[in-house]
Protein backbone atom coordinates (compact mmCIF):
# COMPACT_ATOMS: atom_id res chain seq x y z
CA UNK A 1 0.00 0.00 0.00
CA UNK A 2 1.27 3.32 -1.10
CA UNK A 3 0.31 6.40 1.18
CA UNK A 4 0.28 10.28 -0.38
CA UNK A 5 0.46 12.96 0.84
CA UNK A 6 -0.71 16.68 -0.43
CA UNK A 7 2.57 17.73 -2.75
CA UNK A 8 3.11 14.76 -4.98
CA UNK A 9 0.12 14.61 -5.55
CA UNK A 10 -1.37 18.65 -6.94
CA UNK A 11 2.42 19.07 -8.34
CA UNK A 12 2.26 15.80 -10.69
CA UNK A 13 -0.96 17.58 -11.47
CA UNK A 14 0.09 20.58 -12.08
CA UNK A 15 2.63 19.03 -15.18
CA UNK A 16 0.22 16.55 -16.59
CA UNK A 17 1.19 13.76 -15.00
CA UNK A 18 -0.82 12.42 -12.01
CA UNK A 19 -1.08 9.44 -14.35
CA UNK A 20 1.84 8.39 -13.40
CA UNK A 21 0.87 7.53 -9.57
CA UNK A 22 -1.50 4.57 -10.46
CA UNK A 23 0.92 3.38 -13.52
CA UNK A 24 3.98 2.62 -11.08
CA UNK A 25 2.11 2.20 -7.81
CA UNK A 26 -1.61 1.40 -8.61
CA UNK A 27 -3.71 2.09 -5.75
CA UNK A 28 -2.79 5.78 -3.36
CA UNK A 29 -4.16 6.06 0.31
CA UNK A 30 -5.05 9.75 1.16
CA UNK A 31 -5.68 10.71 4.68
CA UNK A 32 -8.83 12.78 5.67
CA UNK A 33 -6.42 16.11 5.52
CA UNK A 34 -4.89 15.72 2.99
CA UNK A 35 -7.98 15.44 1.07
CA UNK A 36 -9.13 18.08 2.65
CA UNK A 37 -6.27 20.21 1.31
CA UNK A 38 -6.53 19.29 -1.93
CA UNK A 39 -10.45 19.17 -2.96
CA UNK A 40 -11.92 22.00 -0.35
CA UNK A 41 -9.37 24.41 0.69
CA UNK A 42 -8.07 24.87 -2.85
CA UNK A 43 -11.24 23.32 -4.73
CA UNK A 44 -9.50 24.40 -8.16
CA UNK A 45 -5.95 23.19 -7.46
CA UNK A 46 -4.54 20.91 -9.88
CA UNK A 47 -5.61 17.66 -9.42
CA UNK A 48 -8.45 18.36 -7.02
CA UNK A 49 -10.94 16.60 -9.74
CA UNK A 50 -8.86 13.68 -9.92
CA UNK A 51 -8.91 13.09 -6.31
CA UNK A 52 -12.55 13.24 -6.33
CA UNK A 53 -13.41 11.37 -8.74
CA UNK A 54 -10.08 8.64 -9.65
CA UNK A 55 -10.87 5.25 -8.74
CA UNK A 56 -7.19 4.52 -7.52
CA UNK A 57 -7.24 7.13 -5.14
CA UNK A 58 -8.85 5.95 -2.00
CA UNK A 59 -9.67 7.46 1.22
CA UNK A 60 -8.40 6.25 4.72
CA UNK A 61 -9.30 7.46 7.99
CA UNK A 62 -6.93 7.71 10.77
CA UNK A 63 -7.83 5.95 13.74
CA UNK A 64 -5.21 7.57 15.83
CA UNK A 65 -6.23 11.21 17.03
CA UNK A 66 -3.00 10.92 19.71
CA UNK A 67 -0.44 10.09 17.20
CA UNK A 68 -1.51 12.85 14.69
CA UNK A 69 -1.99 15.23 17.76
CA UNK A 70 1.71 14.60 18.75
CA UNK A 71 2.83 14.59 14.95
CA UNK A 72 0.80 18.32 14.95
CA UNK A 73 3.55 19.73 17.04
CA UNK A 74 5.77 20.01 13.78
CA UNK A 75 4.02 19.30 11.13
CA UNK A 76 1.28 20.48 8.93
CA UNK A 77 -2.24 18.46 9.34
CA UNK A 78 -1.73 16.77 5.81
CA UNK A 79 2.00 15.64 6.69
CA UNK A 80 0.71 14.57 10.15
CA UNK A 81 -1.94 12.62 8.92
CA UNK A 82 0.00 11.18 6.16
CA UNK A 83 2.70 9.43 8.40
CA UNK A 84 -0.14 8.57 11.02
CA UNK A 85 -2.25 6.98 8.19
CA UNK A 86 1.08 4.82 6.31
CA UNK A 87 1.93 3.75 10.03
CA UNK A 88 -1.47 2.41 10.38
CA UNK A 89 -2.06 0.43 7.20
CA UNK A 90 1.70 -0.87 7.13
CA UNK A 91 2.50 1.33 4.28
CA UNK A 92 5.08 -0.22 1.81
CA UNK A 93 6.30 3.74 0.81
CA UNK A 94 5.29 7.06 1.78
CA UNK A 95 4.92 9.98 -0.94
CA UNK A 96 6.19 13.17 0.75
CA UNK A 97 8.47 15.99 -0.26
CA UNK A 98 8.40 18.41 2.65
CA UNK A 99 12.13 18.20 4.42
CA UNK A 100 10.53 17.85 8.15
CA UNK A 101 8.12 15.75 7.21
CA UNK A 102 10.07 13.07 5.78
CA UNK A 103 12.63 13.21 8.79
CA UNK A 104 9.94 12.41 10.88
CA UNK A 105 8.39 9.52 8.96
CA UNK A 106 12.22 8.33 8.42
CA UNK A 107 12.45 8.60 12.50
CA UNK A 108 9.14 6.43 12.85
CA UNK A 109 10.68 3.69 10.33
CA UNK A 110 8.75 4.55 7.57
CA UNK A 111 9.93 4.18 3.69
CA UNK A 112 9.70 7.68 1.75
CA UNK A 113 10.03 8.99 -1.57
CA UNK A 114 9.32 12.76 -3.12
CA UNK A 115 8.80 14.08 -6.29
CA UNK A 116 12.15 13.32 -7.64
CA UNK A 117 11.89 9.27 -6.37
CA UNK A 118 8.92 9.36 -8.88
CA UNK A 119 10.53 10.82 -11.73
CA UNK A 120 13.31 8.81 -11.33
CA UNK A 121 11.08 5.78 -11.15
CA UNK A 122 8.87 7.36 -14.30
CA UNK A 123 12.27 6.77 -16.34
CA UNK A 124 13.75 3.76 -14.79
CA UNK A 125 10.25 2.05 -16.17
CA UNK A 126 10.03 3.61 -19.03
CA UNK A 127 7.35 6.28 -18.87
CA UNK A 128 9.47 9.06 -19.99
CA UNK A 129 12.73 9.27 -22.33
CA UNK A 130 14.32 12.44 -20.58
CA UNK A 131 13.75 13.27 -17.22
CA UNK A 132 14.94 16.80 -17.54
CA UNK A 133 11.29 18.29 -19.17
CA UNK A 134 9.84 17.15 -16.27
CA UNK A 135 12.13 18.49 -13.97
CA UNK A 136 11.93 21.75 -15.96
CA UNK A 137 8.15 22.16 -15.97
CA UNK A 138 7.56 21.40 -12.21
CA UNK A 139 10.19 24.20 -11.77
CA UNK A 140 8.63 26.45 -14.32
CA UNK A 141 5.05 25.48 -14.15
CA UNK A 142 4.31 23.99 -10.90
CA UNK A 143 6.53 26.31 -9.15
CA UNK A 144 8.18 23.79 -7.19
CA UNK A 145 11.49 24.35 -5.66
CA UNK A 146 14.64 22.14 -6.74
CA UNK A 147 18.12 23.29 -6.09
CA UNK A 148 20.24 23.24 -8.79
CA UNK A 149 22.74 20.69 -7.06
CA UNK A 150 19.22 18.50 -6.49
CA UNK A 151 18.41 19.03 -10.35
CA UNK A 152 22.16 17.78 -11.27
CA UNK A 153 22.09 14.84 -9.02
CA UNK A 154 18.32 13.69 -10.04
CA UNK A 155 19.71 14.07 -13.50
CA UNK A 156 23.04 12.14 -13.45
CA UNK A 157 20.99 9.26 -11.28
CA UNK A 158 18.39 9.11 -14.53
CA UNK A 159 21.66 8.26 -16.52
CA UNK A 160 21.16 11.48 -18.76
Amino acid sequence: MIVSNTSPIINLACIGRLDWLPMLYGEIVIPPAVFHEITVAAPNSPGAVEVRTAAWIRQYPVNNPPLVASLLLELDPGEAEAIACALEVKAKLLLIDERRGRLVAHRLGLSVTGLMGVLLLARKRGLIDSIRPSLDDLRRVAGFWISDALYRRVIEEAGE
